[in-house]
């Protein structure tokens, strides 16, 4: 009997899920360095979660629960989790001021007495040597694990009283001991466990995990679900966090990234071939090759992610660069025709031809080095594979298809736009510098 093929995480995590389901309990997946980076940062430990910022937390655990009910039906959530920040359990003890003037005791005392019987008072401290430890006295456990038993604590008073001393009538001072029911109202209330503050304003967090799609697109559709079923009161609003935030951020640097990379692209170009025309036909003509990137991406189930989109930059610097190496042999295969005289169109398909062999065996070397040292990250499975496969994929797939492009296409444009330039009269040798 062979061993049995090892889990991967997507099914060990699913398998988990399944058995493991607790009443009262949600269950959010994720590898816990990453739950603690991601809680100093954003304060949310699961890929998605929602910040409601208002002035009552009553009204915010409302609006999570809400919001509970409304992401379970998105397609996508695997679980969802609004905090109870209004759900705490605490003793309120309300001194009545009239009550403790009828016994001539102060707020103070009364308190003095409630915090030394509940909650302990250090009323000294011990030497042992060179060791000193603090004396702790309150009430054993047993007679403050009640409401009721706490309404019997006594609070000693100062009572006036006649005391005979040798014969003669002299005012004195007696104690009498007070139940605490008869000073304060006891009673059990309901609170917020922990308050969230952030910006100044209250908050409580919904945690999402999120399951077999792009973080994306799961809040975009989210965001609509929320938008037509959820109507939130003056002065509250929603702020999505989360691993969705790093996103945004690099979603933000990436729309400024890429304009610049694309321009410095562009003007490399035009260095080369010092042609405004060839260079936006190379860069257009490129976009087409990456299909494979698209098509491997598609077929391997990985959504759009930071990572994704590197590898197409990376891709797209790979299909640039050997498409320059390709014009460039075609442009000297051509320039040899020139200068030998008058060309007609068979010399610029001759030439094209002529330059395309050139490339194919450098082309084939390029594309294949890049294989073999891509390929084998696909079955990786150790730490960071995550990571590198959705880069390696579209740099795959592309290579395959800009290589199509290259030998293929590329060469048969060559070609119409020099015959095109034949006729018109403006054919002429290129201003490359070798």
């Amino acid at each position: 009997m062979g061993a049995e093929r090892p889990l991967t995480y997507e099914e060990l995590v699913e398998q988990m899920d399944r058995k493991m389901q607790f009443p009262g309990l949600q269950n959010a997946w994720t590898m816990p360095i990453r739950a603690r980076i991601d809680m100093l940062s954003t304060g949310i430990r699961t890929p998605v979660g929602i910040k409601v910022f208002g002035p009552n937390l009553s009204t915010i655990q409302d609006l999570g629960i809400q919001i509970e009910g409304i992401l379970k039906d998105v397609p996508g959530t695997r679980s969802v989790y609004a905090e109870r920040v209004a759900g705490g359990f605490f003793i309120d003890i309300d001194i009545q001021r009239d009550a403790i003037a009828r016994y001539g005791l102060t707020v103070g005392e009364v308190q003095e007495v409630i915090q030394s019987a509940i909650g302990g008072m250090n009323i000294t401290r011990t030497v042992e040597g060179r060791e000193r430890y603090p004396v702790n006295v309150r009430y054993p456990r047993e007679l403050r694990d009640d409401v009721e038993k706490l309404k019997r604590i006594q609070v000693p008073a100062r009572m006036g009283s006649t005391t005979k001393m040798e014969g003669s009538a002299a005012p004195g001072l007696g104690m009498a001991q007070i139940p605490l029911s008869q000073l304060a109202d006891i009673r059990v209330t309901t609170g917020p466990a922990m308050i969230r503050d952030e910006d100044a304003m209250l908050a409580g967090y919904v945690f999402i995990d999120v399951t077999a799609r792009d973080i994306g697109g799961y809040v975009e559709e989210a965001k609509r679900a929320i938008g037509e079923r959820l109507k939130l009161p003056a002065g509250y609003f929603l702020s999505w966090s989360g691993q969705y935030e790093f996103q945004l951020r690099a979603k933000e640097r990436l729309k400024i990234l890429l304009p610049v990379v694309f321009f410095v692209i562009f003007i490399l170009l035009y260095m080369t071939f010092h042609s405004i025309s060839e260079s936006i036909i190379l860069m257009v003509a490129v976009l087409y090759a990456m299909t494979g990137g698209v098509i491997l991406q598609y077929l391997l189930g990985y959504n759009f992610s930071v990572a994704v989109w590197i590898g197409y930059i990376a891709l797209y610097g790979i299909a640039v660069e050997t498409g320059v190496v390709m014009i460039i042999y075609l442009h000297e295969a051509l320039d040899r025709r020139l200068q030998q005289g008058p060309v007609s169109s068979r010399d610029i398909r001759d030439a094209t031809v002529e330059g395309s062999v050139l490339r194919l065996r450098p082309k084939l070397m390029t594309v294949g080095t890049t294989l073999i040292g891509l390929i084998p990250i696909m079955w990786s499975a150790g730490v960071g594979a995550d990571v590198m496969k959705p880069i390696a994929a579209p740099i795959i797939g592309g290579v395959v298809t800009s290589t199509i492009h290259v030998l293929i296409i590329t060469p048969v444009i060559f070609a119409m736009v020099k015959e095109r330039a034949l006729k018109r009269g403006r054919l002429q040798a290129s201003d490359m510098q070798h």
